[in-house]
């Protein structure tokens, strides 16, 4: 049992600042960019508090300058993956055993780390490493990992609080219930395109009294790094999170092999959920538990706009929606359905919009649009491009041009398909690219299955209507296509405390990032039952004689 309950702060949103011309917080941020542009940096794995060398580097580059060195890391062996569940064992009974408001105070420390001296630091190191302009890393690297430590706390707090009612059993016997680390360690495997979900994964599962082992994306190593310098720092006992960086593969053949292994946090693709939910499906008989497997995956968002739909509000909900860090959010409107009757006027604007896009590094703070997060990407976007390019049944609206002779640079693009199960309207691309199908405005309600049958995901959509039982009608039609779903709105920005997120389908196991309903997964109750004064006697009184 938690050793005492305390009231903890309840917190509010992170205020997002504007970085506007001249103001202390673009000062501070363009003056990290010179600094850290200016050294290469020698990147160690963390296992056990320690930092760990292999010798083996790999380069990181910012993705819209990739002839430019920003440092390099260290690659992890099997070696290495083992050492680091060793270093998590060996911290899980000290740790686990600590009251919890001694846990809560390291991350909300490392909350307030983030919001003061580190801001400019986290943000600048994901606006080089995964090219977010500053207002895409301020939500991102600033607010968003601020948030979800702040309200994960109070979360922890509810959770710890919930106990059985006593009804009826007066004070002869005391119920209770007991929030236990899972038995065993929890493996975090986290994505390139938030700082703030790869900080969230491993410190959500730690909060709750368990010990990690965490793999970032490569491409997402160079802002990790800061993310541990700032747990460390704010107090996070060692071998609590071990940060590697091994293959895929060679942490898999550790990892899912281990009797301990107890569970797995991960955000990325389906296909390689997918494949780790079967190889752990596989190795089922060798752990002493059965593992939590909790995962948000790939995603096909889509704006679906009814015939009263206002098209300026759904031209912008495209422009922001589908281009906002180059469509590589992972609830970025890739797909989207327009009326005819408004189709012309929504083409107007968004056309005009996107003209005005400037697209370059994220140095240059009056860039909208910046690269694709590497070479994979940018070739399979392109790929994509040309394919609409040479199809008869499909038009390029808008972009359709790409260049990466200095980044991976992707002009954001519309492709409008006559085939509503053309090829890109079912696959997911994660890039600035979007399509549309212009349906019958007289058939809504055909369309609405539509929407709900083109694709395997489910995580985000949006309906666009000023007609309030076309609202409702869509809200109904599509309660099974997204687990975050958006009235009149993009279907991007979930906010933690807010819109706790997750989708279904191929889009994962809907456990909501940002609420009490992910931290449960991270424990295990047990339930006490204390009776005062004991029977003595095995006799019931039904079986006296008459």
């Amino acid at each position: 049992m938690p050793k005492g309950f305390y009231t903890v702060p309840v917190p509010v949103n992170e205020p997002v600042k504007s970085y506007a011309a001249g103001s202390p917080e673009r000062i501070a941020t363009q003056a990290m960019l010179k600094e850290l542009r200016s050294i290469e940096l020698d990147i160690p794995m963390y296992i056990g508090g320690k930092e760990v060398r292999s010798g083996e580097k790999i380069r990181l580059a910012p993705p819209h300058d990739h002839k430019h060195t920003l440092g390099y890391f260290h690659k992890s062996t099997k070696e290495h993956v083992s050492q680091a569940i060793d270093a998590a064992l060996a911290a899980k009974p000290k740790w686990e055993a600590l009251s919890w408001e001694h846990r809560a105070s390291i991350f909300l420390k490392a909350a307030e780390l983030i919001a003061g001296p580190y801001r400019a630091k986290l943000n600048a190191a994901t606006m080089l490493g995964q090219s977010k302009n500053a207002f895409q890393a301020e939500i991102d690297s600033a607010c968003e990992i601020i948030d979800f430590l702040k309200y994960n706390v109070l979360y922890m707090t509810e959770i710890y609080q919930q106990q059985p009612p006593v009804a009826g059993t007066g004070f002869g016997v005391w119920n209770r219930v007991e929030q236990r680390p899972l038995e065993g360690f929890i493996y975090a495997l986290t994505p390139f395109n938030f700082t703030a979900i790869a900080g969230n994964l491993p410190t959500s599962c730690a909060m709750m009294g368990n010990v990690v082992v965490w793999k970032p994306s490569n491409t997402q190593v160079y802002s990790a790094n800061v993310l541990m310098e700032i747990f460390m720092k704010a107090g996070l006992p060692d071998g609590v999170i071990n940060l590697i960086y091994p293959s895929g593969p060679d942490a898999a053949d550790v990892i899912f092999a281990h009797a301990d292994f107890a569970g797995i946090h991960f955000t990325g693709s389906t296909e390689v959920f997918q494949n780790i939910w079967k190889t752990i499906g596989n190795n089922i008989h060798k752990f002493k538990t059965y593992p939590r497997i909790v995962g948000e995956t790939g995603g096909k968002d889509f704006i679906m706009a009814h015939k009263s739909a206002d098209a300026k509000i759904v031209a912008t909900a495209i422009s922001r929606g589908a281009f906002e860090y180059q469509g590589q959010k992972c609830s970025a409107a890739s797909r989207a359905y327009m009326p005819s009757n408004i189709w012309e006027e929504v083409k107007a604007q968004v056309v005009a919009d996107l003209k005005t896009f400037k697209m370059g590094p994220t140095e240059d703070f009056t860039n909208f649009i910046n690269a694709v997060i590497d070479e994979k990407s940018f070739d399979k976007l392109a790929k994509y491009i040309d394919g609409a390019k040479a199809d008869k049944n499909v038009e390029i609206v808008a972009g359709g041009n790409y260049d990466k002779s200095n980044g991976y640079f992707i002009e954001p693009t519309i492709i409008k398909a006559n085939d509503p199960k053309y090829v890109t309207m079912c696959e997911e691309l994660f890039g600035p690219v979007l399509t549309l199908y212009v349906y019958d405005a007289d058939k809504y309600e055909e369309t609405l299955k539509l929407v709900d049958s083109t694709s395997i995901y489910a995580l985000t959509g949006a309906i666009i209507a000023q007609d309030r039982y076309a609202i409702e009608l869509g809200t109904k039609a599509l309660r099974n296509a997204a687990g975050n779903f958006y009235i009149n709105d993009k279907p991007t920005g979930a906010v933690v405390g807010q819109q706790p997120f997750g989708g279904a389908r191929g889009s994962g196991t809907n456990d909501k990032a940002g609420s009490m309903i992910n931290l449960l997964r991270w424990v295990s109750p047990r339930t006490i039952k204390e009776t005062f004064v004991p029977p003595t006697d095995y006799r019931y009184p039904f079986l006296q004689k008459d």
